[in-house]
Protein backbone atom coordinates (compact mmCIF):
# COMPACT_ATOMS: atom_id res chain seq x y z
CA UNK A 1 0.00 0.00 0.00
CA UNK A 2 0.92 3.65 -1.19
CA UNK A 3 1.24 5.50 1.90
CA UNK A 4 0.66 9.61 1.24
CA UNK A 5 2.51 12.23 1.95
CA UNK A 6 0.85 13.41 4.96
CA UNK A 7 1.09 9.44 6.42
CA UNK A 8 4.85 9.58 5.91
CA UNK A 9 5.65 12.83 7.01
CA UNK A 10 3.37 11.54 10.28
CA UNK A 11 5.50 8.42 10.41
CA UNK A 12 8.49 9.55 10.23
CA UNK A 13 8.37 12.30 12.73
CA UNK A 14 6.66 10.02 15.10
CA UNK A 15 9.32 7.45 14.80
CA UNK A 16 11.68 10.75 15.98
CA UNK A 17 9.56 11.53 18.56
CA UNK A 18 9.39 8.14 20.03
CA UNK A 19 12.86 7.20 19.62
CA UNK A 20 13.84 10.92 21.39
CA UNK A 21 11.65 10.63 24.31
CA UNK A 22 12.59 7.16 25.16
CA UNK A 23 16.27 7.59 24.80
CA UNK A 24 16.10 10.88 27.40
CA UNK A 25 14.30 8.84 29.55
CA UNK A 26 17.64 6.50 29.56
CA UNK A 27 20.31 8.36 29.46
CA UNK A 28 18.58 10.59 32.14
CA UNK A 29 20.28 8.98 34.50
CA UNK A 30 23.37 10.78 33.98
CA UNK A 31 23.70 13.67 35.45
CA UNK A 32 26.52 16.11 34.19
CA UNK A 33 27.79 19.96 34.74
CA UNK A 34 26.62 22.17 31.91
CA UNK A 35 29.08 24.68 32.30
CA UNK A 36 32.18 22.65 33.21
CA UNK A 37 31.09 20.49 30.09
CA UNK A 38 31.87 23.73 27.84
CA UNK A 39 34.81 24.93 29.57
CA UNK A 40 33.18 27.44 32.44
CA UNK A 41 33.72 27.11 35.99
CA UNK A 42 30.35 26.12 38.15
CA UNK A 43 27.94 29.17 38.87
CA UNK A 44 27.64 28.08 42.46
CA UNK A 45 24.32 30.26 42.79
CA UNK A 46 22.26 30.86 46.27
CA UNK A 47 18.35 30.51 46.31
CA UNK A 48 15.81 30.35 48.81
CA UNK A 49 18.38 29.22 51.00
CA UNK A 50 19.74 26.32 49.52
CA UNK A 51 23.71 26.83 48.41
CA UNK A 52 26.24 25.73 45.64
CA UNK A 53 23.31 25.53 42.96
CA UNK A 54 24.65 24.97 39.20
CA UNK A 55 23.62 23.90 35.92
CA UNK A 56 24.30 20.10 37.09
CA UNK A 57 21.50 19.00 34.54
CA UNK A 58 19.95 15.48 33.45
CA UNK A 59 21.63 14.32 30.34
CA UNK A 60 18.04 13.50 28.86
CA UNK A 61 18.20 17.80 28.23
CA UNK A 62 20.11 16.63 24.99
CA UNK A 63 17.14 14.95 23.57
CA UNK A 64 13.88 16.45 25.36
CA UNK A 65 14.53 20.02 23.04
CA UNK A 66 13.59 17.85 19.88
CA UNK A 67 11.03 16.15 21.14
CA UNK A 68 9.30 19.51 21.83
CA UNK A 69 10.42 20.73 18.25
CA UNK A 70 8.24 18.18 17.02
CA UNK A 71 5.46 18.57 19.47
CA UNK A 72 4.91 22.05 17.39
CA UNK A 73 5.66 20.67 13.86
CA UNK A 74 2.81 17.64 15.19
CA UNK A 75 0.72 20.70 16.54
CA UNK A 76 1.09 22.67 13.44
CA UNK A 77 0.23 20.26 10.58
CA UNK A 78 -1.86 17.63 12.50
CA UNK A 79 -3.67 19.54 15.23
CA UNK A 80 -4.64 18.72 19.05
CA UNK A 81 -5.63 15.37 18.25
CA UNK A 82 -2.35 14.18 16.63
CA UNK A 83 -0.39 15.49 19.61
CA UNK A 84 -2.66 14.14 21.98
CA UNK A 85 -2.67 10.58 20.24
CA UNK A 86 1.44 10.39 19.66
CA UNK A 87 1.95 11.88 23.57
CA UNK A 88 -0.42 8.94 25.28
CA UNK A 89 1.50 6.27 22.92
CA UNK A 90 4.65 7.44 23.61
CA UNK A 91 3.91 7.47 27.39
CA UNK A 92 3.38 3.88 27.34
CA UNK A 93 5.54 2.63 25.05
CA UNK A 94 7.88 4.47 27.83
CA UNK A 95 6.41 2.47 30.45
CA UNK A 96 6.83 -0.63 28.48
CA UNK A 97 10.47 -0.14 27.98
CA UNK A 98 10.88 0.20 31.64
CA UNK A 99 9.15 -2.84 32.34
CA UNK A 100 11.34 -4.68 29.99
CA UNK A 101 14.50 -3.10 31.48
CA UNK A 102 13.09 -4.48 35.17
CA UNK A 103 12.45 -7.83 33.37
CA UNK A 104 15.61 -8.12 32.12
CA UNK A 105 17.41 -6.89 35.64
CA UNK A 106 15.77 -9.80 36.88
CA UNK A 107 17.24 -12.64 34.87
CA UNK A 108 20.21 -14.59 36.35
CA UNK A 109 23.33 -13.30 34.86
CA UNK A 110 25.96 -15.99 33.42
CA UNK A 111 28.91 -16.07 35.58
CA UNK A 112 31.50 -14.95 32.72
CA UNK A 113 29.86 -11.88 32.46
CA UNK A 114 29.52 -10.75 36.04
CA UNK A 115 32.98 -9.37 36.40
CA UNK A 116 35.19 -8.05 34.10
CA UNK A 117 38.23 -5.85 33.52
CA UNK A 118 37.52 -2.09 32.74
CA UNK A 119 40.29 0.53 32.67
CA UNK A 120 42.20 -1.47 34.94
CA UNK A 121 39.29 -1.98 37.44
CA UNK A 122 37.32 -5.04 38.24
CA UNK A 123 33.39 -4.01 37.47
CA UNK A 124 30.41 -5.90 38.70
CA UNK A 125 28.71 -5.89 35.54
CA UNK A 126 25.24 -6.62 37.05
CA UNK A 127 25.23 -3.59 39.76
CA UNK A 128 26.30 -1.71 37.05
CA UNK A 129 23.33 -2.69 34.86
CA UNK A 130 21.25 -2.33 37.86
CA UNK A 131 22.82 1.61 38.05
CA UNK A 132 22.71 2.31 34.67
CA UNK A 133 18.72 1.24 33.69
CA UNK A 134 16.93 0.64 37.45
CA UNK A 135 15.67 4.27 38.04
CA UNK A 136 13.09 4.24 40.89
CA UNK A 137 9.86 3.93 40.43
CA UNK A 138 8.86 7.51 41.65
CA UNK A 139 11.30 9.05 39.13
CA UNK A 140 9.84 7.04 36.42
CA UNK A 141 6.24 8.13 37.15
CA UNK A 142 7.76 11.79 37.85
CA UNK A 143 8.91 11.65 34.34
CA UNK A 144 5.96 9.95 32.72
CA UNK A 145 3.39 12.42 34.34
CA UNK A 146 5.55 15.79 33.93
CA UNK A 147 6.19 14.54 29.98
CA UNK A 148 1.64 14.14 29.43
CA UNK A 149 1.20 17.24 31.73
CA UNK A 150 3.58 19.27 29.52
CA UNK A 151 2.56 18.03 26.07
CA UNK A 152 -1.07 18.74 27.28
CA UNK A 153 -0.36 21.98 28.77
CA UNK A 154 2.04 22.66 25.20
CA UNK A 155 -0.66 21.56 23.01
CA UNK A 156 -3.33 24.05 24.49
CA UNK A 157 -1.22 27.01 24.80
CA UNK A 158 0.02 26.51 21.07
CA UNK A 159 -3.55 26.47 19.57
CA UNK A 160 -5.13 29.61 21.68
CA UNK A 161 -1.79 31.50 20.68
CA UNK A 162 -2.64 30.48 17.02
CA UNK A 163 -6.64 31.48 17.39
CA UNK A 164 -4.87 34.59 18.08
CA UNK A 165 -2.00 35.31 15.67
CA UNK A 166 -3.59 33.18 12.44
CA UNK A 167 -0.99 31.98 10.66
CA UNK A 168 1.54 34.86 11.28
CA UNK A 169 4.04 34.51 14.06
CA UNK A 170 5.68 30.66 13.66
CA UNK A 171 8.23 31.39 16.84
CA UNK A 172 5.33 32.98 19.04
CA UNK A 173 3.05 29.66 19.31
CA UNK A 174 5.86 27.83 19.16
CA UNK A 175 8.24 29.24 21.78
CA UNK A 176 5.99 30.63 23.94
CA UNK A 177 3.74 27.21 24.43
CA UNK A 178 7.40 25.40 24.82
CA UNK A 179 8.78 27.31 27.59
CA UNK A 180 5.41 27.70 29.61
CA UNK A 181 5.04 23.94 29.61
CA UNK A 182 8.50 23.22 29.96
CA UNK A 183 8.18 25.28 33.36
CA UNK A 184 5.13 23.12 33.93
CA UNK A 185 7.01 20.02 33.58
CA UNK A 186 10.56 20.56 34.91
CA UNK A 187 8.33 21.28 38.39
CA UNK A 188 6.11 18.70 38.20
CA UNK A 189 8.88 15.63 37.69
CA UNK A 190 10.90 17.48 40.82
CA UNK A 191 7.65 17.10 42.97
CA UNK A 192 7.05 13.72 42.77
CA UNK A 193 10.34 12.20 41.83
CA UNK A 194 11.87 14.19 44.66
CA UNK A 195 9.22 15.84 46.95
CA UNK A 196 6.77 13.09 47.53
CA UNK A 197 9.37 10.00 47.58
CA UNK A 198 9.99 9.23 51.05
CA UNK A 199 13.41 8.23 50.28
CA UNK A 200 14.48 11.78 48.96
CA UNK A 201 11.71 13.51 51.24
CA UNK A 202 13.05 17.34 49.74
CA UNK A 203 11.78 20.35 50.96
CA UNK A 204 9.72 22.90 48.58
CA UNK A 205 12.85 25.42 48.94
CA UNK A 206 14.82 22.53 47.53
CA UNK A 207 12.26 21.78 45.13
CA UNK A 208 11.59 25.74 44.23
CA UNK A 209 15.42 26.27 43.95
CA UNK A 210 16.42 23.60 41.93
CA UNK A 211 13.35 23.43 39.60
CA UNK A 212 13.62 27.61 38.41
CA UNK A 213 17.60 26.55 37.95
CA UNK A 214 16.83 23.86 35.60
CA UNK A 215 13.95 25.85 34.60
CA UNK A 216 16.24 28.67 33.60
CA UNK A 217 18.32 26.20 31.15
CA UNK A 218 15.43 24.23 29.37
CA UNK A 219 14.26 28.30 28.64
CA UNK A 220 17.05 29.46 26.81
CA UNK A 221 17.60 26.46 25.08
CA UNK A 222 13.89 26.56 23.34
CA UNK A 223 14.86 30.01 22.72
CA UNK A 224 18.02 28.74 20.52
CA UNK A 225 16.18 26.16 19.11
CA UNK A 226 13.44 28.56 17.18
CA UNK A 227 15.87 28.94 13.98
CA UNK A 228 15.64 25.00 13.80
CA UNK A 229 11.87 25.37 13.81
CA UNK A 230 11.40 27.57 10.73
CA UNK A 231 14.17 25.12 9.02
CA UNK A 232 12.06 22.41 9.67
CA UNK A 233 8.89 24.11 9.18
CA UNK A 234 10.40 25.52 5.53
CA UNK A 235 11.70 21.75 4.44
CA UNK A 236 8.69 20.33 5.64
CA UNK A 237 6.54 22.93 3.25
CA UNK A 238 8.43 22.02 0.48
CA UNK A 239 8.30 18.46 0.59
CA UNK A 240 4.26 18.56 0.76
CA UNK A 241 4.18 21.56 -1.42
CA UNK A 242 2.13 24.63 -1.06
CA UNK A 243 -1.37 23.40 -1.68
CA UNK A 244 -1.04 20.14 0.85
CA UNK A 245 1.02 22.00 3.61
CA UNK A 246 -1.91 24.98 3.56
CA UNK A 247 -4.42 22.40 3.59
CA UNK A 248 -2.60 20.37 6.55
CA UNK A 249 -2.51 23.71 8.29
CA UNK A 250 -6.36 24.76 8.06
CA UNK A 251 -7.23 21.25 8.51
CA UNK A 252 -4.94 21.57 12.01
CA UNK A 253 -6.40 24.41 12.79
CA UNK A 254 -9.99 23.35 13.70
Amino acid sequence: MELSKQQKLFLVISCFFVANAILAEFIGVKIFSVEESLGFSKLNVNLFGVKGLSYNMSAGVLNWPFVFIMTDIINEYYGRRGVRFLSYLTAILVVFAFITVGFAMSLTSSDFWVFREIGGQRVNMNHAFEAIFGQGMWIIAGSVTAFLIGQVADVSIFHRIKMVTGEKKLWLRATGSTVISQLVDSFVVIYIAFYLNPDYNWSWKMVAAIGLVGYTYKFLIALLMTPILYISHKVIDNYLGSDLSKKMLENAAR
